[in-house]
């Protein structure tokens, strides 16, 4: 069951599965019901609702009863992002938490725009070499 929830892809981030982005808790059975606990990336993250919806629908499409629980404590860290997902994150042309580098031409000369992006875990950036802005997942510890 594990593998089956394991697969589920992050909506904001859909070429990284929640086990990559490190929110993916427990799998674990109770009665005939698999309990999934998710941590979200911070409090208050809207994928969190699509998430669960995504959990729920790939085990009910293998037949599994499910109920989903948010853990809050402890709080998510991107230190539980796998090698994977950073590397995801870079062929997208994200720079992923503590890669203070541009994705486009690996340049280190880099600037802050914003510190919000498109989606709250992310800011602006922009490269001063190559002057092609890009998203920068915020390390959070």
């Amino acid at each position: 069951m594990r593998d089956i929830v394991a697969a589920v892809n992050d909506p904001e981030l859909p070429s990284i599965t929640i086990a990559e982005l490190g929110i993916l808790r427990d799998v674990r059975m109770d009665g005939e019901t698999v309990v999934v606990s998710i941590t979200p990336t911070y409090s208050g993250c809207p994928a969190m609702g699509v998430i669960a919806e995504d959990i729920a629908a790939a085990l009910r499409a293998h037949s599994y009863e499910s109920r989903i629980e948010t853990v809050l404590s402890p709080a998510w860290t991107t230190d539980w992002m796998s090698e994977s997902a950073k590397q995801k994150l870079r062929e997208e042309g994200v720079a992923p938490p503590g890669d203070a580098i541009c994705p486009q031409c690996s340049s280190d000369d880099i600037r802050i725009v914003s510190e919000f992006g498109s989606v709250a875990c992310q800011a602006l950036h922009a490269c001063v070499s190559c002057g092609e802005p890009f998203p920068y997942f915020k390390t959070l510890r």
